[in-house]
């Protein structure tokens, strides 16, 4: 289906604009996926590309594909204006499932945006997102553990607090961690 939609014989960057393409951004982002590492300069790149869907498909990439020199303009994603964006940001830094390879980032680097959003951000699938972004530390940071509970018990969004209640000390996430 790749060489169908014309992809194959272009560019990485070329590649990277097709993910703002409805028509294209599935078969592009499997090229991209496909390439593995080599395409990872183009999709950093993209980050920064004007049409938010871009940017939320290089966030989805590079859960796959992070690489330690990704990591601060992930970072940097979780402040984009665009909730999906915000979303697929704070997935990539908070998932180990997606991950092909040992790029996890320290809680150094990631808890404190991640306690940022779960606090403050208005966008309720943001706050539920940060929320397992949070959760990676709460064995480790009782700063994480306070938030959560907070966040179980205060949230104006009932799904950010049932899912807090679940990554919170006592929750079923926790007890199987």
């Amino acid at each position: 289906m790749v060489g169908m939609l014309g992809l194959a014989d272009r560019s990485d960057e070329r590649v990277v604009e097709a993910l703002g393409s409805a028509p294209r951004t599935s078969s592009a982002y499997r090229h991209l996926l496909d390439r593995g590492r080599a395409a990872v300069p183009a999709i950093r790149a993209g980050l920064r590309h004007p049409d938010p869907g871009v940017r939320e498909q290089c966030c989805k990439l590079l859960d796959h594909l992070l690489v330690e020199d990704a990591v601060e303009e992930m970072i940097g994603m979780l402040d984009d204006p665009i909730p999906a964006v915000r979303v697929a940001a704070a997935h990539a830094l908070s998932c180990d499932r997606c991950k092909s390879d040992a790029c996890r980032p320290a809680a150094a680097l990631v808890l404190a945006p991640g306690l940022r959003l779960l606090r403050h951000d208005p966008d309720a699938h943001v706050r539920a997102m940060a929320v397992e972004l949070v959760g990676r530390f709460v064995n480790t940071s009782t700063e994480a553990a306070d938030a959560l509970v907070r966040a179980r018990e205060a949230d104006r969004s009932p799904t950010v607090r049932k899912k807090a209640g679940w990554y919170a000390p006592g929750g079923a996430i926790h007890r199987r961690a």
